[in-house]
């Protein structure tokens, strides 16, 4: 995608890359979109990246992303609801989902309870506070789940052998 000056046509709330701290952006301002992928939309405004979610892409001029499930019939959290929800999660700065990036290490499900094991391209990487914001929230959305634990490990270090081939071809490392 390239760069792009939008003028916010309301006010938003968003958070900060990478602290994930809340952050409101008001209407009339100029940011600079930088990524839209998973729903989620990437912007600089006055020289910080902010992260707004899908479901105020109208105040940047695209229609509202809306992450929906169909309830399972059984009334139970379903896995590739879930999988999926995890798919529509990318990093600020990285065209890749968490999923084919090899982030997620491990998902249990117990009742309403989704605990996922995760790890981050590097132990230093500033964008924790953000994708585990992102996981949560699209994961909640899941018909069922009540809860959402996020662990951040780093045992095994993350390294590119985890990443999917395509998601090696998307970024140029195949």
């Amino acid at each position: 995608m390239q760069r792009r000056i939008v003028n916010l046509n309301r006010t938003v709330h968003a958070r900060l890359v990478p602290t994930g701290d809340p952050v409101t952006i008001p209407g009339g301002s100029f940011v600079t979109l930088t990524q839209d992928l998973g729903g989620t939309f990437t912007v600089v405004h006055q020289g910080n990246m902010a992260r707004i979610d899908g479901e105020d892409a109208d105040a940047i001029g695209f229609v509202p992303v809306l992450l929906e499930f169909t309830p399972p019939a059984n009334g139970r959290v379903d896995r590739e609801q879930v999988d999926e929800a995890l798919r529509s999660v990318f990093d600020p700065e990285i065209p890749v989902n968490i999923v084919d990036l090899g982030l997620v290490y491990d998902v249990q499900i117990n009742g309403s309870t989704v605990t996922i094991a995760m790890t981050l391209t590097a132990p230093g990487c500033g964008m924790g506070p953000v994708l585990v914001h992102d996981v949560k929230t699209r994961v909640r959305r899941v018909p069922f789940v009540g809860d959402v634990t996020v662990d951040l490990v780093f045992d095994p270090p993350w390294s590119r052998e985890r990443m999917t081939e395509e998601a090696q071809l998307e970024l140029g490392l195949y």
